[in-house]
């Protein structure tokens, strides 16, 4: 995957902002630390495919540690020895777009602009990481979202279209590709975010 930047020649302007996105995580994850993932349309969609590669073995096997399955085996002991051998450890990471009921809850309660914004709150912890991302860097709600987090104590990590918006402004680290129209955007988007992970997971389970 370290070929990204051949494959997409384009990202090779923006490599620095990459790897320090990928040292940005590997840091977080190496302590335990929550990433938590948010956009909107398409951009909601990315954050739950993020995550779905964050929370289950990606293209490495990740066994679960050994005293959890020791654990495991003791306190079940029909169920012990399978679930020690199918679990897979993850990174711990939630998408925010995928939460309806809470989120429609407080969308009609106070204000459909401060879900993301609620639920960092909740979830956000000190040393973690916000992932937003927005086309246009000017998403409210993601915005929003990123204020609370860096004021719990989080980086933000910021993916966006050439102009960077508000969004890139707020970030630790602002990953601006080289494109404005929003489906051109979200193209790139896709193989920075499958090399961060692939990044992640060999920082964890190599």
């Amino acid at each position: 995957m370290l070929d990204v930047y051949e494959r997409y020649p384009q990202l090779e302007g923006i490599r620095k902002e990459i790897e320090a996105a990928a040292d940005l995580l590997v840091k977080a994850a190496k302590k335990g630390k929550m990433i938590l993932v948010a956009g909107n349309g398409g951009s909601a969609a990315d954050s739950e495919h993020i995550v779905g590669e964050l929370m289950k073995s990606f293209i490495r096997q990740r066994p679960i540690e050994r005293s959890v399955a020791e654990t495991l085996i003791e306190v079940d002991q029909e169920h012990g020895s399978y679930l020690a051998m199918k679990l897979q450890s993850p990174i711990k990471a939630i998408a925010l777009p995928t939460h309806a009921s809470l989120s429609s809850a407080f969308a009609n309660d106070v204000d459909p602009n401060l879900t993301f914004a609620q639920l960092t709150l909740g979830w956000g912890e000190e040393g973690g990481v916000f992932w937003g991302i927005s086309t246009s860097g000017n998403a409210k709600n993601v915005n929003l979202a990123a204020s609370v987090a860096k004021a719990k104590g989080m980086k933000v990590l910021a993916f966006t279209g050439s102009d960077g918006g508000e969004l890139a402004k707020k970030a630790d680290v602002a990953i601006r590709v080289g494109e404005s129209e929003t489906y051109k955007v979200q193209e790139l988007h896709l193989p920075i975010y499958h090399y961060l992970c692939i990044r992640l997971e060999e920082a964890l389970f190599s």
